[in-house]
């Protein structure tokens, strides 16, 4: 992957032919005492955080994740709990956890990958065409995304957690009494509650000597919340799912019982 800047390369070769001929035809004379002189401010470059990137081995890691995905609404389903609630209270939990959860799944199952440059119009295609399309919509992987999402990752494998703590831990996500609207928010809430006492007997017996151990899944736990399901969707379900709403998917496969 090319790690250059693509301010002092791509925008160069772009604008430059342009911009020149056009420059070159103003005032050629001795600049004058309001000239202006671009080198000499300061600016920041985040081109390299900005770049859109695609997964680099997309057919077998697009399987794996959806594999991981499959594994997170089978979770769910087989919640006792989570099926009393009222139907509408179930999406709204699924809308905001199936992300973090599915984060919790690629930690779990480590899931590995690697992304590339995703190929894409120019910028002076997409001003001069004034392109508006569905695509461009799309919240698009870029670098500083995936970082994040690589980072959060990584900061679980660190605790090698064990599949009890992991799955407690996917309890104290999926019941969130945050979530705005639900009927059954006391109810949710005290879900959560069990699901948090249960981690942290877990934590205690696994690791009896680790007396910091508990908050440190908590705080690792609380980034789950920085990655967008825009970010998800679109980095591992997009080349497989097109332009379906990838929402309604999880909630078929939900209540399909």
């Amino acid at each position: 992957m090319d790690n250059g800047c693509h301010c002092s390369t791509n925008s160069d070769r772009l604008l430059n032919p342009i911009l020149f001929n056009i420059l070159s035809q103003m005032d050629n004379s001795k600049p004058s005492q309001h000239s202006f002189n671009y080198n000499s401010v300061p600016h920041r470059c985040n081109c390299e955080l900005r770049r859109t990137v695609c997964l680099r081995r997309p057919t077998e890691i697009c399987k794996e994740a959806s594999a991981v995905l499959v594994k997170t609404v089978h979770f769910m389903k087989n919640l006792p709990a989570f099926n009393q609630l009222p139907p509408n209270d179930q999406f709204s939990l699924l809308k905001s956890c199936w992300a973090p959860l599915f984060i919790l799944g690629l930690a779990q199952e480590h899931v590995d990958f690697e992304v590339t440059d995703s190929p894409t119009d120019s910028m002076l295609k997409k001003i001069l065409l004034n392109q508006e399309s569905p695509e461009m919509e799309k919240e698009q992987p870029t670098i500083a995304g995936v970082s994040k999402l690589k980072s959060c990752i990584k900061k679980f494998w660190s605790l090698d957690l064990s599949p009890k703590e992991y799955a407690y831990l996917k309890g104290t996500t999926i019941f969130n009494p945050d979530v705005p609207d639900l009927k059954a928010a006391l109810f949710v809430e005290g879900l959560q509650q069990e699901a948090q006492h249960a981690l942290s007997e877990v934590v205690q017996l696994l690791h009896p000597g680790d007396q910091e151990r508990f908050a440190r899944i908590l705080l690792t736990a609380s980034t789950l919340q920085s990655i967008t399901p825009g970010l998800i969707t679109e980095l591992f379900f997009r080349p497989v799912i097109g332009q379906a709403d990838l929402l309604e998917l999880l909630v078929d496969m939900l209540l399909c019982r």
